[in-house]
């Protein structure tokens, strides 16, 4: 039984062109999987680290991001916010954010002190316990940029922000701060604070899956095509 396989032009540049973008898509995926790879080897790594001081001098994220830092200062307390929205172990509550002055510095560093329960009155937010006084202040060092989801325009509403927006934070208290959010590790303050931080996953499984779903719409276009232009020969001798 004879077979031909006399596919058109455009058929065959059509089918490479998909294919190498599908390709080119899966690569992209891997490398996005070999980057939150190695970021979260940095993570475990500086985790075993031993905690560092943090400078009094303006510094930049990407040198101290994921690092176990302290810094030495007092709360200012009136500067305070209260993240709206976010949940432990299933029950609501506000994440309570507040700037810390560093000692022998003009500069603040805005720290996330934990998560507490909100009240059965949604207008009155809950009492925190600030230390007085100098303190010492360890945590992780986080990207103070990343967002939640945000369901209105509002961000905030005097001491209750929706969202965290670091810029406008710095317009509205007028401080300069380091820009970065320290995530403040427990450091037997009895404030009644939660800080049982989530160590983020890599998320690279994620982009690994995404590659192979590439690599396989590759293959499936490569195979229609030699389905659709192999066709039996139907001529006689």
């Amino acid at each position: 039984m004879n077979y031909q396989f006399k596919p058109k032009w455009w058929v065959i540049l059509l089918t490479i062109a998909l294919a190498l973008v599908f390709v080119r898509l899966g690569l992209w995926q891997l490398s996005r999987a070999n980057e939150k790879e190695l970021r979260q080897e940095r993570i475990e790594q500086y985790a075993r680290e031993p905690v560092i001081k943090l400078p009094t001098t303006l510094i930049k994220l990407e040198d101290y991001q994921y690092r176990q830092v302290e810094v030495r200062g007092s709360f200012i307390e009136d500067h305070a916010i209260y993240l709206d929205n976010k949940t432990y172990q299933g029950v609501a509550g506000y994440e309570i954010l507040v700037p810390v002055k560093i000692a022998n510095s003009s500069l603040h560093v805005l720290v996330n002190r934990g998560w507490i329960a909100a009240g059965t009155d949604r207008l009155q937010l809950p009492a925190v316990y600030f230390p007085r006084g100098e303190v010492t202040v360890t945590g992780m060092v986080a990207s103070p940029m990343i967002k939640a989801m945000q369901l209105s325009e509002e961000i905030t509403a005097d001491k209750l922000w929706i969202n965290l927006d670091f810029e406008l934070y710095q317009k509205v208290t007028g401080l300069a701060l380091q820009p970065i959010l320290l995530l403040q590790q427990d450091n037997h303050i009895d404030d009644g604070l939660i800080r049982q931080w989530v160590r983020p996953d890599s998320g690279a499984s994620k982009n690994i899956g995404y590659a192979i779903q590439w690599f396989l719409l590759a293959a499936t276009i490569c195979i229609i095509f030699l389905i659709l232009n192999v066709k039996r020969n139907s001529s006689k001798k």
